[in-house]
């Protein structure tokens, strides 16, 4: 048996370089990422140190071991998400299907509610809590929803499919609901 060498990490350290335009600062236990009135807010981790000095995010770590590297490189792509969803920000697209009955979305931007009325002939209608700091746009049977901030994008998203969920019925018979036909990366083929 051939004796293996083992290349030990001693410390981890990265620096992400800030974009032009936008700021970063650290409040406590958070990162505050800012772009003219757009901001996204980061809850950072004590076993990683994040410092900025200039133009630049310096994440280090005294140990390597593989919790504070999953945190280490978790809270990378965290700001990395960040940075990005300030210049371009997130866009989820959503497809409402109807088989049995014509079901209508209605958008209640005054209460952050989405309700889906006549989803497989109900009385009531289905109210879908949308996520503040999003944006919702109805047309027809498309559902396009947008944010700074791609956890808040993906949730309202996850709200608006499991919102539509059929329990207790064939779903081979029963193929309505509203569905992700697109998300930031990746485009379903339906």
């Amino acid at each position: 048996m051939k004796n293996k060498t083992i290349k030990k990490i001693e410390k981890l350290q990265e620096e992400l370089e800030i974009p032009s335009g936008i700021s970063a600062t650290i409040e406590g236990n958070e990162i505050l990422v800012k772009k003219d009135n757009k901001e996204v807010k980061r809850k950072l981790n004590n076993r990683i140190e994040v410092k900025i000095e200039g133009n630049k995010i310096i994440l280090s770590s005294k140990k390597t071991s593989k919790r504070e590297r999953k945190i280490f490189f978790t809270i990378k792509a965290h700001i990395k998400n960040a940075f990005e969803g300030i210049e371009k920000g997130f866009k989820y697209k959503l497809s409402a299907v109807s088989v049995h009955f014509p079901m209508t979305l209605e958008l209640d931007k005054n209460n952050n509610l989405l309700l889906v009325k006549n989803f497989l002939g109900e009385k009531k209608p289905r109210v879908i809590t949308i996520v503040p700091g999003v944006e919702v746009k109805l047309n027809k049977d498309l559902i396009e929803v947008s944010s700074e901030d791609i956890e808040k994008a993906g949730q309202v998203a996850a709200n608006i499919e499991k919102g539509t969920k059929i329990r207790c019925r064939d779903r081979r018979i029963f193929q309505d609901g509203i569905f992700i036909t697109e998300k930031p990366g990746v485009t379903f083929i339906w």
